[in-house]
């Protein structure tokens, strides 16, 4: 988890996570938005501007998943950065 500290961004920290220890996803965002903190996953920018994620969860479920344990370790790092 590596936190931004830019004070007028809504990006708040960027964070990588292993799967089964055999997969590596990095670049997913903790961005902070108007209904409070949400993820957006790696993505790139497509020829007509638009930006398409690369990867994503197929299931809500695991989209949940993802954001709780993503958020939590934010969450985590923010406190030890205060002590």
């Amino acid at each position: 988890m590596r936190i931004v500290n830019n004070n007028n961004d809504k990006l708040k920290a960027v964070a990588s996570i292993t799967i089964d220890d055999e997969l590596v996803v990095h670049d997913i965002k903790v961005i902070s938005g108007k209904d409070g903190y949400f993820l957006s996953m790696p993505s790139r920018k497509t020829n007509e501007g638009e930006f398409k994620d690369i990867v994503h969860p197929i299931k809500t479920e695991v989209r949940e998943m993802l954001k709780e344990k993503i958020l939590k370790a934010y969450e985590d790092a923010l406190a030890s950065a205060n002590e």
